[in-house]
């Protein structure tokens, strides 16, 4: 009996040793996990810079038109269309381009006396536009008003396609610039080190909306009042960047 009792003291011995060992490796374990995991989280740094290019606007879009009224709809109607393709005739012979009709209406006319209306005739208009060199555009207006264009509703200046291509990428180019640049200005205030960019975000880099200018509306031959030469000025390409930079 002694014997089986020694035995038993053993065995619970021996358990109790292995329980208290596998504690406290399970203590030591949850102790250490959060140093582990302190160690092993990477400390990230989110910056956005942006860039700004200006292009010279070089070429000019132009809504031009032949405005005619009279009391028949059809000799308003074949006048107009004689006058439109004078006016086309020379816009060809200048090679603009993208030279496309923008519009053709041909709308009555009434007068009013005594609550009453009475049709007294009819206006036809045919617009066209097209996009010319800047340093050409103020000269054809010219021309095409004598030649009997009677509407200029607007011009609107844009820079070529290769110059709005390259500038964006200029544009992109300075924005990731300007976000390294904010970076080393925080992480050298706070006495870190700059790491690998992690992500990088392009925001945009899009084409800038064309530089609109109304000339007011209608214009008689002998009433042209276009500056000459006609000056476009300067489009801006925006762009943003996105760093995420580990430190």
């Amino acid at each position: 009996m002694n014997s089986n009792l020694q035995r038993n003291t053993r065995i619970n011995f021996r358990s109790l040793l292995t329980a208290l060992c596998l504690t406290l490796t399970l203590v030591s374990f949850v102790r250490l996990d959060p140093v582990q995991a302190q160690e092993q989280r990477i400390r990230t740094l989110t910056v956005t810079g942006r860039g700004v290019e200006a292009i010279p606007t070089t070429q000019t879009f132009v809504y031009l038109g032949v405005e005619v009224q009279g009391k028949t709809a059809a000799e308003v109607q074949q006048e107009a269309a004689k006058r439109s393709s004078a006016v086309v005739e020379l816009l060809r012979s200048r090679q603009v381009e993208k030279l496309e009709t923008a519009g053709i209406t041909l709308n009555p006319n009434y007068s009013y006396e005594n609550n009453q209306q009475r049709l007294i005739g009819y206006t036809a208009t045919n617009t066209v536009s097209f996009r010319i060199n800047t340093q050409s555009a103020g000269t054809l207006l010219d021309d095409a008003v004598s030649a009997g264009a009677t509407r200029i509703q607007g011009v609107s200046f844009v820079a070529t396609e290769s110059a709005i291509a390259q500038a964006q990428k200029q544009a992109l180019k300075k924005a990731t610039q300007d976000a390294q640049s904010q970076a080393d200005a925080v992480l050298n205030a706070l006495n870190f080190k700059r790491g690998e960019i992690l992500s990088i975000q392009v925001n945009g880099a899009s084409a800038p909306p064309p530089v609109y200018q109304n000339f007011g509306g209608v214009r008689a031959a002998g009433d042209i009042a276009l500056p000459t030469p006609v000056i476009g000025g300067e489009q801006q390409v925006n762009a943003s960047v996105t760093l995420q930079i580990s430190y």
